[in-house]
């Protein structure tokens, strides 16, 4: 996207943009922590709502879903950055990285409350299958891959120990 666009799209001047973001990468990273802080809200709604562990990473899914079969979803604004700035000195992958290790800690004690089994692992197959999804998401049917996530989500649970989705 061009900073013509940002400007005509944000109403404002291009002298204001610059004063709060002086270059991309500080755009960048403004609009990951919103989008992070959008995600912590959310989820920890969800979290806070008294569900069981196992229901509330049902609820996750949900969320992931339901960006994924969104208009005009065009993948996760992670991934796609992180792809931009592969350099893990560099702001932006930073931003990427703090919010993969805050969804990560949140998934996998989820996971640790929902069942008997190490949950370490568990939750490095639930950010795969997210990962999977988000991309998989812009690339095919979104709505056979939102049922195949929650499918492998279900999976997840029923190894974990899960007995409330039985």
């Amino acid at each position: 996207m061009g900073i013509d666009r940002i400007v005509a799209e944000a109403k404002v001047t291009r002298a204001t943009l610059y004063r709060h973001f002086p270059g991309k990468d500080d755009l960048v990273v403004a609009y990951l922590q919103g989008i992070h802080q959008m995600e912590r809200d959310r989820i920890g709604e969800v979290i806070g709502s008294g569900r069981p562990a196992a229901d509330v990473l049902r609820a996750i899914a949900e969320t992931i879903v339901d960006g994924i079969e969104s208009a005009g979803f065009r993948g996760c604004a992670f991934l796609n950055a992180v792809a931009e700035y592969p350099d893990p000195e560099h702001p932006v992958h930073k931003a990427v990285l703090g919010h993969r290790d805050w969804f990560l800690r949140t998934v996998t004690d989820l996971l640790a409350e929902a069942g008997e089994m190490p949950a370490e692992l568990a939750g490095r197959h639930f950010i795969m299958l997210r990962d999977g999804a988000m991309v998989a998401g812009c690339l095919s049917d979104p709505a056979e891959v939102s049922a195949t996530f929650r499918q492998a989500v279900e999976g997840l649970l029923r190894f974990r120990g899960d007995s409330a989705s039985d």
